[in-house]
Order: structure tokens, then C-alpha cells, then sequence
């Protein structure tokens, strides 16, 4: 309580300041509101990714097999599901055991892929924006392996094949451009401080 009134304005000020310059260091700049939308079509992209495969969760435990599998079973293996579970019943439990394992395999892809969008992705990492596109492996291996032998899931398999890539290029001016924010480290700032 020595301090002069002098001192307690300027501390004042300074703390005012740093307040101001720390608030301006977490607003983004204005971004185009196309990358909005790609950004929540990339979250949407994911909790279809979630949807598919607790969809087939839930199929396997009913059923052994997903609806929408049906008929690349019985392209592949020659005879239809039911028949099989009749004739080979080991040979069909085998299957669905694969199925489970894939489903949840695709239930821990789209977990992660959520996360990288809602949080880095957001915050423009680049690192999330190499990330997203790990998921495009699984995706086509998954149409050229199995959904090209049904149309109803090849159309299903190709709206990621698409719309991953697009909805990740149409972000490249966001995590490359010239007018990219890059991220300051605390000893940068202390040092231009």
C-alpha cells in the first residue's frame, strides 16, 4: 500500500494491455464461410463413419451380418448368408467375428477422425489436416474389396470416397495460404516482447 498512485495506473494499464494483446492473440482472422460449412460437412462425414459402424455392430449381433453385405457375401462366397449359417455354421460364426472386429475398427477410425476435426482440424494444425486423410485407406480398401460387389454399398463406400477428398482440398487455402496464422511459441513471444 506504499506504492505510489503513479505506479498502481501504470500496473493497471500494463495488465489492461496484456489482457488486450492476449485476447487479440486467440481471434482468428475472418474465414470464408464455405470452409464453415466444409468444416461442419467433415464433422457429418464423421458421425456417418460412427453411424455405419455401430449400424453394423448392432446388424452382426441380430443377425451375423450386416443388410447392406448381404449381397457381397453372396457374390463372393457363392451362396446366400442363410444358406451358409445352415451348411457351415463355424465358417459363418468366423465371418461375423471378422465383421465385429472391422466394425469396431471403423467405430475407433471415425472416434479419432471426430476429434481431429472438431479440435486441431479447427484450430488450423496442419499436422490434423494430414491426419484426415488416413481414413481415405481404409475407405478404399473397403470399396474395392468388398462394396464393389454390391451397388447398394458401393454408393454408400463412394460418398466418403468423395467427399473426404473434396471437403479436405477445399481447405488447403485455410492450412497453406500466405495468409495462414501461423502458431507462436511462448519463447517467440517473450523474445518479440
Amino acid at each position: 500500500m506504499n506504492q505510489r498512485p503513479d505506479e498502481s495506473a501504470l500496473e493497471e494499464r500494463a495488465r489492461r494491455e496484456s489482457a488486450q494483446q492476449g485476447a487479440q492473440n486467440h481471434i482468428s482472422p475472418k474465414q470464408p464461410g464455405y470452409l464453415l460449412v466444409a468444416w461442419m460437412l467433415l464433422l457429418l462425414l464423421g458421425a456417418f463413419f460412427l453411424f455405419a459402424s455401430v449400424s453394423d455392430l448392432i446388424a452382426d449381433g441380430r443377425s451375423g451380418l450386416p443388410s447392406d453385405h448381404l449381397e457381397a457375401f453372396h457374390t463372393i462366397a457363392g451362396v446366400p448368408w442363410t444358406s451358409a449359417k445352415r451348411s457351415s455354421p463355424k465358417i459363418t460364426q468366423y465371418v461375423t467375428l471378422l465383421e465385429v472386429t472391422y466394425a469396431v475398427h471403423e467405430l475407433v477410425f471415425g472416434l479419432l477422425f471426430l476429434l481431429i476435426v472438431a479440435i486441431p482440424f479447427r484450430q488450423r494444425k496442419r499436422w490434423a489436416w494430414w491426419a484426415c486423410w488416413i481414413p481415405m485407406l481404409a475407405n478404399l480398401t473397403y470399396t474395392f474389396a468388398i462394396a464393389h460387389d454390391s451397388p447398394t454399398t458401393f454408393v454408400y463406400s463412394l460418398i466418403a470416397d468423395v467427399a473426404l477428398p473434396v471437403l479436405l482440398l477445399l481447405h488447403i487455402p485455410a492450412f497453406f495460404g500466405t495468409s495462414t496464422p501461423r502458431s507462436v511459441s511462448p519463447r517467440h513471444e517473450r523474445e518479440a516482447g
